[in-house]
C-alpha cells in the first residue's frame, strides 16, 4: 500500500503541507490587502465609488462562483494537476493587475485572478484530505491551512502596508507570482496526484447555471444595501433564485451532478456550512470597515495600518491551531459554539470604540478573530470529514464557497450596510458648501479629498463630521455581527452535536493516487 493510503505522515506529506499552505496564504492575503491599496489606487485611476466595489468584489465573486466546476473539475482531470494549471493562471492575472493602467483593466485582471484563484482553492483543501487519512492528523493539516487562509486575511495588511511604503500601489498584486513560481518547481516533486477515475465529464449546463446563480444574487444584494430597493437589483435578485432553482434541479437529475445534492443530507455538513458562511462573512465586512478606518478616521499609514492589524492575525492563528487539540477534549460542536459566543463579545467591544479610539477597536478585532479561528478550522474538518474520499474536490469546493461567498457577502453587504448608515449619519454646520457634504457622502475616502480640498474651518468641521459618522457605522456593522454570531452558535448547539465521520468509499468509487 501507497504511503499516502496509510494513517502514517512522514516528512514528505509535511513538506507537502507546506507547499499546499503557500496558496491558501497568498489567496487570503490578496482579499485583504486590497483594502489598503484601495485609496491609492483609486485615486491614481480615478476610480469612482462604484468602480471601487466593482474592484474590492469582483475577485471573490469569481472565486465564489467557479468554486463548484473547479472542485468537481480537479476530481476529475487530478487535483494537483488543476492546482498548477491555476497557479500559472494566477501568476499571469496578477501581473496584469500589478501594471494596469486603467480601472476596466484592473477590474479584468482581477476577475481573472478570480477564476484562477477558484482552480486554486479546492484542489489545495483537497488534498489536504487526501494526503492526511488519519483523523486527527488531517484535523491538523486543516487547521494549518484555514490559519494560513484565515491569518494571511489579517497579516494582509501588514504585507501590503510594507508594499505600499516603498512601492507604488501595484505592488501588493506582485505577491502571487514568486508564490506561483515556488509552487510550481515544487510541487511535482512533493504533491502526489488524485483523481477520480470515474467522474464523468462536467455538464456544461450546471457550470453556467452555477455561474449564473451566484452572481446575480450576489450583485443584486450589493446594490441593493448600497443604494436601496430598485427594480434592477431585485431582478439581479430574482434572475440567481430562479438560475439557482434551475441548478439544483438540474443536479437532483444527473448521475454524475456536478454538485452532489446528498452531501447535504447531513445535517453536521450543512450546518457547518452555513456557520462558516456567515462567520467569515461577518468577520470579512468588519474587517473592511476596520481597515479604512486606521487609514482614514484614524489617519495612520498603510503600514502603521498594517502593524495594528498583527495582534488580530495573532489571534486569529491561535484560534486556527488550537482547535484540533480542543476538539480532542469537547466536541467540536461545543468548540465551534464557544468561538461563536467568544466572537459575539468580539463584536460587541467594538461596537463601545469612541472616534479615534484605537484600543477597544484593535481589542475587540482580537478577540473576533480568535474566536473566528476556532470556527473556521474545525467548521472545514467537519465537511471534510462526512465525505468520502473521491468526493473531497467538491466537499473542498463546497466548504471553499462558503468561505469565499461569505467574506464576498461580508464585503458586500455588511461594509455596505457601514458606509450607507455613515452617509445617513453624516451632516455638517453651515460653513460646509451642500455640493461638498453630498460628495462627501459617497464614502469615507471621497470625504477625506473633499476635506482636503476645502479650506479651514470648513474642510476641518466636515472630516470630524465624516469620522463620527462612520465610527458610528462602524457600531451598527459591530452589533449586526454580534446579533448573527450568536444566532449561528444556537445553530451549532443544535445541529453539531456529534463528530462527523466520513464514510467508506464504494469500492467500484475510489479515487486513484500516482506521483
Amino acid at each position: 500500500m501507497n504511503d499516502h493510503d496509510t494513517g502514517a505522515a512522514d516528512r514528505r506529506k509535511w513538506l507537502g503541507l507546506a507547499v499546499l499552505a503557500l496558496p491558501a496564504l497568498l489567496l487570503a492575503i490578496d482579499l485583504s490587502v486590497l483594502s489598503l491599496a484601495l485609496p491609492r489606487l483609486s485615486e491614481d485611476l480615478s476610480a469612482t465609488s462604484t468602480e471601487q466595489l466593482w474592484i474590492s468584489d469582483i475577485y471573490g465573486f469569481l472565486v465564489s462562483g467557479f468554486l463548484i466546476t473547479a472542485g468537481r473539475l480537479g476530481d476529475r482531470i487530478g487535483r494537483r494537476k488543476l492546482l498548477f494549471i491555476g497557479a500559472f493562471g494566477f501568476a499571469v492575472a496578477s501581473a496584469l493587475a500589478a501594471f494596469s493602467t486603467t480601472v476596466w483593466m484592473l477590474i479584468a485582471a482581477r476577475a481573472l485572478m478570480g477564476v484562477a484563484g477558484a482552480t486554486l482553492a479546492p484542489s489545495t483543501l483537497a488534498l489536504i484530505s487526501n494526503i492526511f487519512t488519519d483523523t486527527k492528523q488531517r484535523a491538523v493539516g486543516v487547521a494549518v491551512y484555514v490559519s494560513c487562509f484565515m491569518g494571511g486575511a489579517a497579516f494582509g495588511p501588514v504585507v501590503g502596508g510594507l508594499m505600499l511604503q516603498s512601492f507604488w500601489w501595484g505592488s501588493v498584486f506582485l505577491l502571487g507570482v514568486p508564490v506561483m513560481v515556488l509552487l510550481l518547481a515544487a510541487g511535482p516533486f512533493l504533491l502526489p496526484e488524485f483523481r477520480d477515475e470515474n467522474a464523468s465529464t462536467l455538464d456544461p449546463l450546471s457550470v453556467v447555471l452555477s455561474l449564473g446563480a451566484v452572481l446575480p444574487i450576489i450583485y443584486g444584494i450589493k446594490e441593493s444595501v448600497r443604494t436601496g430597493l430598485s427594480v434592477v437589483p431585485i431582478l439581479s435578485i430574482v434572475v440567481g433564485v430562479v438560475l439557482g432553482a434551475l441548478f439544483i434541479r438540474r443536479q437532483s437529475r444527473l448521475t454524475d451532478p456536478l454538485l452532489d445534492l446528498t452531501l447535504f443530507r447531513k445535517p453536521a455538513f450543512s450546518a457547518a456550512l452555513v456557520v462558516l458562511l456567515f462567520a467569515v462573512g461577518t468577520q470579512g465586512g468588519v474587517m473592511l470597515l476596520t481597515n479604512l478606518d486606521l487609514q482614514v478616521v484614524q489617519g495612520l499609514s498603510p503600514l502603521s495600518a498594517g502593524l495594528w492589524g498583527i495582534a488580530p492575525a495573532m489571534g486569529m492563528v491561535v484560534g486556527s491551531m488550537a482547535a484540533p487539540a480542543l476538539a480532542q477534549k469537547v466536541q467540536p460542536g461545543t468548540v465551534i459554539t464557544a468561538g461563536l459566543i467568544i466572537a459575539a463579545v468580539g463584536y460587541a467591544t467594538m461596537t463601545q470604540t469612541p472616534v479615534n479610539g484605537l484600543g477597544l477597536l484593535i481589542g475587540g478585532a482580537t478577540v473576533v478573530f480568535f474566536g473566528i479561528g476556532l470556527v473556521g478550522a474545525l467548521a472545514n474538518n467537519v465537511v471534510l470529514g462526512a465525505v468520502p474520499p473521491e468526493r473531497a474536490g467538491s466537499a473542498a469546493a463546497i466548504v471553499q464557497t462558503s468561505g469565499d461567498l461569505g467574506i464576498a457577502l461580508g464585503i458586500a453587504v455588511l461594509g455596505s450596510v457601514g458606509t450607507g448608515w455613515y452617509a445617513r449619519q453624516l451632516t455638517a454646520g453651515g460653513d460646509v458648501p451642500a455640493e461638498a457634504l453630498d460628495k462627501a457622502r459617497a464614502s469615507i475616502t471621497d470625504a477625506a479629498v473633499v476635506a482636503g480640498s476645502l479650506p479651514d474651518p470648513a474642510g476641518r468641521t466636515l472630516m470630524e463630521a465624516a469620522r463620527v459618522a462612520f465610527t458610528d457605522g462602524l457600531h451598527l456593522t459591530a452589533l449586526v455581527s454580534a446579533v448573527l454570531v450568536l444566532g449561528l452558535a444556537v445553530l451549532a448547539v443544535l445541529a453539531l452535536r456529534e463528530r462527523a465521520t466520513a464514510p467508506d468509499a464504494p469500492a467500484e468509487k475510489r479515487s486513484t493516487l500516482s506521483h
